[in-house]
């Protein structure tokens, strides 16, 4: 569904993706894992459009990804929710999932996918129409994977879910993304520091290390190599 091939993206002269290539093939869930500043989140903005590899090719479905801008590429069915969440905050969690489908023009199949989400995240349905910014955090993560969900995406890009949320709401934030990937069949690319719950969830993984990828293996065999355990597992 999508590759990567051999792309390398800068920020100005910071060289952050040297030469990285990975592809994420239907149905799967594909985990990017590293350290802060290894090019994780750049690597999900090279694929969204919004930072363009100097070098190198990104294809989806057989598309090329990098002469297209970032709208274009969402309407191919690549969907991100971003670091930090970002949600519309002075919006009702209502308003916010009708922005996230802004799109479509399906009304009535949008009213069904926003009852879906619900029933995807009970707690949102409780909240209707409470504003985005008076939800906590792991709330917020839920509204923005469900406004994102809301595009229809045939790839859905997940930066740092985990990030900031206590751990019984990092669990349920995975149970979710397992859950949309079994019975829902969303094929997810996941970017993430938390290894251990990533991996768990994971079809295979990657490791990314200053802007190198450095090993790649599927979830299972990562989460008992002994480099990944010693540097992002704290075995």
């Amino acid at each position: 569904m999508l590759k990567i091939d051999n792309i390398h993206t800068y920020y100005g002269h910071i060289h952050a993706l040297k030469g990285i290539s990975l592809e994420v093939e239907q149905g799967e869930i594909i985990s990017l894992i590293g350290a802060n500043g290894a090019g994780k989140s750049t690597t999900l903005l090279s694929i969204s459009g919004l930072e363009k590899p100097r070098t190198g090719t990104i294809t989806f479905n057989g598309e090329d990804l990098t002469k297209l801008s970032p709208e274009k590429i969402v309407n191919l069915g690549i969907t991100q929710a971003p670091e930090g969440r970002r949600i519309f905050p002075n919006l009702t969690i209502l308003e916010n999932l009708e922005l996230g489908a802004f799109l479509r023009n399906d009304k009535k199949q949008i009213k069904k996918d926003i009852e879906f989400m619900y029933g995807l995240f009970p707690i949102l349905g409780q909240r209707r129409n409470q504003l985005g910014g008076t939800l906590s955090g792991g709330e917020q993560q839920m509204l923005t994977i469900s406004r994102a969900l809301m595009m229809e995406p045939k790839l859905l890009l997940l930066d740092e879910p985990s990030l900031g949320l206590a751990p019984i709401i990092v669990q349920q934030i995975f149970d979710i993304i397992k859950k949309m990937n079994d019975e829902y069949n969303i094929t997810v690319f996941l970017v993430e520091q938390n290894a251990n719950q990533a991996l768990k969830i994971s079809d295979r993984g990657y490791v990314l290390q200053n802007g190198v990828i450095t090993l790649t293996d599927t979830g299972e065999n990562l989460l008992k190599n002994d480099e990944v355990r010693r540097a992002y597992l704290g075995v």
